[in-house]
């Protein structure tokens, strides 16, 4: 087909579709490696899902959306950062899309876990001290109870009304021993980057990240029976390797090191001859195929093509999880558009403004160069619409 290319003039190129990738499902359980999909939520088409709006969610996309993730015999990470939590998705449609999600689950016997945050309180109305660290922690008591009697395992998210009262590591320790001890089994516990979420500067206690881990380190030793692992989304390689080495040094029950570094993912899922992380990503929720297909080979010995497949998709993850990386959701929704998991390119509070018509195009030739357009047909139409409502004409030509 034929697009427009951005530069200091506009002009035209042609695009030769290719063929999805050679896919597969699972003929059982993926054993090698534990990985979740972190998945996004579909609005529902003409709700006012504008900016400050209540999420009005399509559920039946939405949990077909799911469906298709665990018919690759991924687990769903669910109500988490690429769900919107904090970006559009409030606690009341995140309560709902908990139960229903979990319900879904059941009826198929697959894995998922869902997030429990704060997002319920507002921090610019919380003040250091007694008073707002109690209202955290019973917001967290609140939120980790929602998910447990679901039936899902708990994730226990970063929370930026903590990051707001927290004078020290101690106060993060207090609140997370709270948290811990409401457990009904092993969670896991996320720390997110500030590229992510630029409201989680100084988590755990110190802008310094070696400070940090320390802290968190010491977090996960006092409550080692309670956590299943940790999901690090820091986006930095060397750090996630050197944290996986120092949890596997610990002794007592393993804790897992879910990667959530949607830049380096192939190099730390396949590990090296110490170890690899498990996968707890945004990125598969847009190459849940070849993610899946990938975990198959690692799971037959063919590490190299497992590690290859997840390589081959490595240029997309990039792009999708570039600057401003708290819009990466925007490019996961257009995939889904693209695809026909979706009937509008849309999202709850008006999001898929996130990303500029330049951005969205290099995602369209990212996707069909690793076989992430699933049917290159209906994605040329969808994107041929899209670039005419933009102002830019593309010939559809298969």
């Amino acid at each position: 087909m034929t697009l427009p290319a951005f530069g200091a003039e506009t002009t035209s190129g042609t695009l030769a579709l290719r063929a999805p990738g050679p896919w597969t499902t699972p003929e059982g359980p993926l054993v090698s490696r534990v990985a979740f999909a972190a998945a996004h939520v579909v609005p529902r088409a003409g709700a006012e899902n504008v900016p400050g709006a209540p999420a009005d969610v399509d559920w039946d996309a939405t949990l077909a959306y799911r469906h298709r993730i665990w018919s690759y015999g991924l687990g769903v990470a669910d109500a988490m950062d690429t769900a919107q939590r904090g970006m559009g998705l409030d606690w009341s449609a995140t309560q709902e899309l908990v139960r229903r999600s979990a319900a879904e689950a059941a009826t198929v016997g697959a894995r998922i876990a869902c997030g429990a945050g704060t997002d319920q309180l507002d921090p610019a109305a919380l003040e250091p001290g007694e008073a707002g660290l109690q209202a955290v922690t019973d917001a967290y008591r609140e939120q980790v109870n929602v998910v447990q009697e679901s039936g899902a395992q708990v994730i226990v998210m970063a929370s930026r009304a903590l990051a707001k009262v927290a004078r020290g590591p101690e106060d993060y320790a207090r609140v997370y021993d709270a948290v811990l001890a409401e457990a009904d089994q092993p969670v896991v516990l996320h720390w997110l980057g500030t590229m992510f979420d630029p409201a989680l500067e100084g988590y755990w206690g110190s802008a310094s990240v070696d400070t940090a881990t320390g802290v968190f380190l010491d977090l996960i030793t006092a409550h080692q029976d309670r956590v299943d692992g940790v999901k690090v989304s820091l986006l930095d390689a060397s750090h996630e390797i050197g944290l996986r080495r120092s949890l596997a040094a610990l002794p007592g029950s393993p804790v897992r090191l879910y990667t959530g570094d949607d830049f380096n993912y192939p190099e730390l899922i396949a590990g090296d001859e110490q170890g690899h992380s498990d996968a707890l990503l945004g990125i598969f929720a847009a190459i849940y195929p070849a993610a899946s297909t990938a975990l198959q080979a690692f799971d037959a010995g063919d590490a190299g093509r497992g590690h290859a497949i997840l390589a081959s998709t490595e240029a997309l993850g990039r792009h999708i999880f570039a600057a401003p990386t708290y819009y990466y959701k925007t490019g996961v929704a257009f995939l889904s558009w693209l695809n026909g998991f979706q009937p509008a390119f849309s999202m709850v509070g008006g999001l898929q403004a996130g990303r500029s018509v330049p951005h969205l195009v290099e995602l369209f030739r990212l996707a069909d160069g690793c076989g992430m357009l699933l049917d290159p047909e209906l994605a040329a139409r969808r994107l041929a619409a899209f670039l005419a409502v933009n102002g830019f004409d593309a010939e559809v030509t298969l």
